[in-house]
């Protein structure tokens, strides 16, 4: 953070189009791995190490610690996750701190030449949305460990998932965020335990996949995409050619 501090104390933004880009996107990306870290350590050294129980317990007051920042932020966090620009002079352009709007990030980041009134808090909600996965992972391995032994019911003939295990956890969550098993009433992690069964499969931390599907570059539904066209030329084709596909 210092190398890029310094790098931006000798360069003249060309406009406020570009300083807003750089206040809004890039200093986050790095202040949030900074962020993310610090408190994954801050958790790990204070985390319990008795029981289960006890450790789902302090696990579950960290999300809780989540859950309030974002519960306090929801108006900007909804500005910054719908893509908005209308507030973003005010929010990413230096000189327009208010002392109000700067008391959670100074004392991360005093340099008003290097900060604006809301870059450190979308720093803040990457690595918090981050850390909310890292821990329900953390969650997720402690609840099965005390998870009953799992069925040993073997269909006669059993399918074997031979597609990426990627494209199983983009379809566990396409599946569960529709209500499609139990008209809704059922968590991630049942139907991630029941495709587990069925597949004998190990789906692993299916939470940080789901953040790779997310910030990936190209399609973030690219196994839902493929499998829709599959089916519309499979019915293409069976328009053609009935008895073939029946």
């Amino acid at each position: 953070m210092e190398q890029l501090r310094l790098k931006i104390a000798a360069y003249t933004f060309l406009n406020q189009e570009e300083e807003i880009n750089f206040f809004k996107e890039i200093k986050p990306r790095f202040c949030s791995k900074l962020i993310y870290y610090l408190k994954v350590y801050r958790i790990e050294t204070r985390r319990p190490t008795g029981s289960n129980d006890t450790q789902l317990k302090y696990l579950h007051k960290e999300l809780g610690r989540l859950t309030h920042f974002f519960d306090n932020n929801l108006d900007f966090y909804q500005y910054y996750r719908s893509g908005a620009t209308y507030l973003d002079e005010k929010y990413f352009l230096r000189g327009n701190q208010d002392i109000f709007l700067t008391l959670d990030s100074f004392h991360f980041d005093s340099d008003f030449n290097f900060s604006t009134s809301h870059d450190f808090k979308v720093a803040k909600i990457h690595a918090h949305e981050l850390l909310r996965i890292y821990l329900n992972a953390a969650v997720e391995d402690l609840e099965r460990k005390d998870e009953p032994p799992k069925s040993t019911f073997t269909p006669k003939q059993p399918l074997q998932w031979t597609a990426p295990k990627a494209a199983l956890i983009e379809l566990l969550y396409a599946l569960q965020s529709a209500g499609a098993f139990n008209n809704g009433a059922t968590d991630v992690k049942q139907v991630a335990s029941y495709l587990e069964q069925v597949f004998n499969i190990d789906l692993g931390n299916y939470y940080r996949t789901l953040q790779e599907l997310r910030i990936r570059k190209e399609s973030r539904t690219a196994y839902l995409e493929l499998l829709i066209e599959k089916l519309i030329q499979r019915m293409d084709q069976s328009d053609e050619s009935p008895r073939q596909f029946l």
